[in-house]
């Protein structure tokens, strides 16, 4: 083969052969790192039983703390609010103690044990407590959300669990 004509297939086949060796000293230094580090070796990551070895954590130690006490909390006086609800049950707070008319109200809290309950915000309306159309799910224990009044002046709310009836403490906001 006459390849002193043909200066492109030279140069082609040149290539070629230095990316095959290129190729094969490559594979050849990846399988040599895997085999010293031992990555894949299944005979050295088996213990005595002869079973594979698996990712183990260590096992949790006792670090002598304490979880505190809860303090006594102190009723409300009649017609007084609170933002803290009892130790059970559903505990509500607001991010915002005042807001515009229409200004967002974000409602969050928790319920502990009220995994996939569904919540209805409720606000005091004319001396009862009236469905607010804002209704939400617990997940992982705490629930969130938010609502908007044009309603000016003291709002009270809290939710209520819509399956057992059990209501959360009774936040005030004032709109306006």
């Amino acid at each position: 083969m006459n390849t002193e004509n043909r200066p492109v297939l030279t140069g082609l086949l040149a290539l070629v052969g230095v990316a095959v060796v290129i190729g094969l000293l490559g594979g050849l230094a990846v399988m040599v790192g895997v085999n010293a580090t031992g990555i894949g070796d299944t005979t050295t990551a088996s213990d005595d039983s002869g079973t594979p070895a698996t990712f183990r954590l260590p096992r949790p130690s006792d670090t002598g703390s304490s979880i505190p006490e809860p303090e006594e909390s102190i009723e409300p006086e009649a017609g007084e609010s609170t933002s803290e609800a009892p130790a059970t049950g559903i505990s509500l707070t607001a991010t915002q103690q005042s807001v515009s008319p229409m200004q967002q109200i974000d409602l969050t809290g928790t319920y502990p044990g009220g995994e996939g309950a569904i919540l209805q915000v409720q606000r005091f309306e004319n001396g009862a407590w009236s469905d607010f159309p804002v209704t939400m799910s617990v997940s992982g224990g705490t629930f969130a959300t938010y609502v908007q009044t044009s309603q000016v002046g003291p709002n009270q709310f809290r939710v209520i669990d819509t399956d057992t009836q059990v209501a959360s403490n009774e936040l005030t906001v004032t709109v306006g």
